[in-house]
């Protein structure tokens, strides 16, 4: 059922070949039917998985934040021809066959797809589903705290495993979203801001004082960052904090935050501070990511988990060529790491409404159900979730046959109590759709001894009844401040993602049941 690689060296060298369509090719004459489409730039199909390296620690240093993440999707759909829809319009005139399409919800999840040219409503979807969330720590209601032996510190919440050992002696930077009110109209709209130097670190004790850092700190009291220096209580001087003075903000929030970083995110954004009504900020770690290892084989960076299956799908689907009578999808979900319960989370509606809307745009009669369950029926959904690589100083807490190496291939990954939705058709289905793209897949499974993680497969693929595995990208350093994964990495999933949409059509007149 899944492949076998007793061969380490031809693990390491073997050769990926792309279908790659002539760079000289003249591009084909506008369809008079498309004439009111945007012009799309026409898919090449994927580079080498080296080609990739480069892009991907770029995208993972400059978009840190989950809103940011979601901004750099929406210019690169928009680069290629993709058109924005609003869940709060009426999509009836909106779209067509041959058409490409993505929307948001809460700058934080995005859903990009591209309707086939012979779509008609019961086809269909080709799903790659992941989440874009990150372990980070974020910014209290009230985040301002009373100086602290000379120390401001700022008032953060870990989110999801965040503020554990890993962050600790981390230069800390902060960004997020930011709530502005126009003082002329009155409308309330979002902007992105971040600075781009460090301000906050959470210090360690030194081992000279004992039993100081021993794994177990309190993560409310012993975990709060520093963001500047406050010695006015030794001078008997006015408290003129190195949070700053009053910078004249919003009444009812900007008393609640530091004022200097309130200031300084309103600089960063171009905006009065006055007009500040809320925001979404998290810290992150400001170290760049890069290429490392003696023959750069590495990837080093933060936020892997999961930006890096997130930025694969969506390059594969970006260098796909287009569907017949198929929808290629892409889902990328906020939340997934405190249990994607949240309007914005993979247990809330956003798939499914987005597939029934636009199966009610192609239905003959309008509102068929029975389209919608067929396409539910004729779908499959990739859950790519990163995974874990295997650690050589740790080889007993892996199963033998069940240890990804880097730089090989996308992992699929397997769980009897359903921690992911993997079965032994879905399993049969990709490997076709690997074969097809000349891709490795390799394969893990948690030992009995051991907990397994969760991804967001099982919820939604329960909730459309379509077919569906989880197969994503391995790293070390799971839910660290900094991960590490391999340089083809990235390109090997885009490799396979980008053969997944290609060839879905072909593969899925294959399983017809």
């Amino acid at each position: 059922m899944f492949p076998r690689f007793n061969d380490a060296e031809d693990i390491m060298t073997r050769k990926l070949v792309y279908a790659a369509a002539p760079a000289t090719a003249p591009a084909p004459a506008p369809m008079a039917t498309q004439a009111a489409l945007p012009t799309r730039p026409r898919a090449q199909g994927p580079g080498s998985p080296e080609s990739y390296a480069e892009p991907f620690t770029s995208f993972l240093t400059e978009n840190p934040t989950v809103f940011h993440t979601v901004d750099y999707f929406t210019k690169k759909l928009t680069d290629a021809g993709y058109s924005k829809l609003s869940e709060r319009s009426s999509w009836s005139s909106e779209i067509r066959k041959g058409g490409k399409y993505f929307l948001e919800r809460n700058g934080s999840s995005i859903i990009a797809f591209a309707i086939g040219s012979d779509y008609k409503s019961g086809d269909g979807v080709a799903i790659i589903a992941s989440h874009i969330d990150a372990l980070t720590a974020r910014l209290k209601p009230v985040s301002k705290k009373d100086t602290k032996a000379g120390y401001e510190q700022l008032g953060v919440a870990q989110y999801a495993g965040a503020l554990n050992s890993t962050w600790w002696d981390r230069d800390l930077g902060v960004g997020g979203k930011i709530l502005v009110k126009d003082p002329q109209t009155g409308k309330v709209t979002p902007k992105l801001a971040k600075l781009d130097y460090p301000i906050a670190r959470i210090p360690t004790l030194a081992p000279h004082f004992g039993s100081g850092m021993t794994g177990t700190n309190n993560r409310e009291t012993q975990a709060v960052p520093i963001i500047g220096v406050n010695n006015s209580d030794l001078f008997g001087t006015k408290e003129a904090t190195a949070s700053g003075s009053s910078n004249g903000g919003n009444y009812t929030f900007a008393p609640t935050q530091p004022p200097a970083l309130v200031s300084a995110i309103a600089a960063a954004a171009s905006v009065d501070p006055k007009n500040i009504v809320n925001w979404e900020l998290e810290l992150f770690d400001t170290q760049p990511a890069q290429l490392g290892g003696l023959n750069k084989d590495f990837i080093f960076g933060g936020r892997i988990d999961d930006k890096l299956c997130s930025w694969s799908a969506i390059e594969g689907l970006l260098a796909a060529p287009e569907a017949k009578s198929a929808i290629n999808l892409v889902a990328l979900f906020d939340d997934e790491e405190i249990g994607s319960l949240l309007r914005q989370g993979a247990k809330g509606n956003f798939l499914p409404s987005t597939i029934e809307r636009v199966s009610e745009v192609f239905a003959p009669l309008g509102n068929d159900r029975d389209a919608l369950n067929r396409t539910y029926a004729n779908s499959f959904m990739v859950s790519a979730d990163v995974t874990h690589a295997v650690n050589p100083n740790f080889l007993g807490d892996y199963l033998d046959q069940h240890a990804p190496r880097l730089n090989v291939g996308v992992v699929v990954s397997g769980d009897s109590n359903g921690h992911v939705t993997t079965d032994a058709v879905s399993t049969a289905f990709l490997q076709r759709v690997a074969e097809l793209s000349d891709a490795k897949l390799q394969v893990f499974q948690i030992r009995n001894d051991s907990r397994s993680g969760g991804t967001v497969g099982p919820m939604l693929s329960s909730a459309m009844g379509v077919r569906a595995i989880d197969a994503g990208i391995p790293q070390l350093s799971m839910h660290s401040i900094r991960a590490t994964t391999g340089s083809k990495d990235p390109g090997l999933g885009v490799q396979l993602f980008h053969g997944f949409f290609k060839h879905f059509e072909t593969v899925n007149s294959e399983f017809d049941f």
